[in-house]
């Protein structure tokens, strides 16, 4: 699904990523693990479109992001790519089946199927119950499960996860990790996920390690 060939990244004169090297398959369940700074975060930003690299490439389904125009780099993460971060980033007017389903209304599939969809993976992910709650009325565990339903919403080939456990509690970090393995067991959902949260890097298929820019 992923290829990343030779990807380097740098932030100023800042050489964060140093030719990293990866592949990405369907239906994996990737961990990348790693020091603080070693590059986890700018991988997976990269792999979103959601900045720039130096040089090297990465291709989706045969095809470079290097080589997408503005336009057609938010249509690739609107349509093939889920994110879901560490601060659950809901808008606190709306409530959780309007949260989730935003994405397909900037998406253009606003349908009678949307709210339907919702529902769906409220229901799977056990928080059903809280779809007419706003942000507020909801703890930490249910907030962040609303962020994944939002990212699950137009069903994305690739669900891309940047420490999703890292503001909440042991108990709910453990109900994250359960879900998670559940998306790609049940669903067959393609993760990759970066974590410093040693139990949550054990339940992928393959875990990636960074060490200094490169995959180690």
């Amino acid at each position: 699904m992923i290829e990343i060939e030779q990807l380097h990244k740098s932030f100023g004169t800042t050489e964060v990523l140093k030719g990293v090297n990866g592949r990405i398959s369907k239906g994996n369940f990737i961990t990348i693990v790693g020091a603080s700074g070693a590059g986890k975060s700018t991988l997976l930003h990269l792999i979103a479109g959601l900045d720039t690299y130096n040089s090297g490439s990465i291709s989706f389904d045969g095809r470079s992001l290097g080589n997408l125009s503005k336009k057609q780099m938010n249509s690739y993460r609107n349509n093939h790519i889920g994110l879901v971060f560490q601060f659950h980033n809901l808008l606190p007017e709306l409530t959780a089946v309007e949260n989730i389903t935003l994405p397909r209304w900037i998406a253009g599939k606003m349908d009678s199927n949307a709210s339907k969809k919702a529902e769906e993976l409220m229901a799977l992910l056990g928080i059903l119950d809280r779809a007419n709650h706003l942000p507020n009325e909801m703890s930490g565990g249910e907030q962040q499960r609303v962020a994944i339903a939002r990212a699950l919403i137009n069903e994305p080939e690739l669900l891309l996860a940047d420490e999703p456990t890292g503001n909440l509690d042991s108990a709910n970090a453990e109900a994250v990790h359960e879900l998670l393995v559940k998306l790609n067991e049940e669903l067959g959902q393609t993760i990759v996920v970066v974590t410093h949260n040693a139990e949550l890097a054990a339940l992928g298929k393959s875990k990636w390690t960074m060490v200094d820019g490169k995959l180690g």
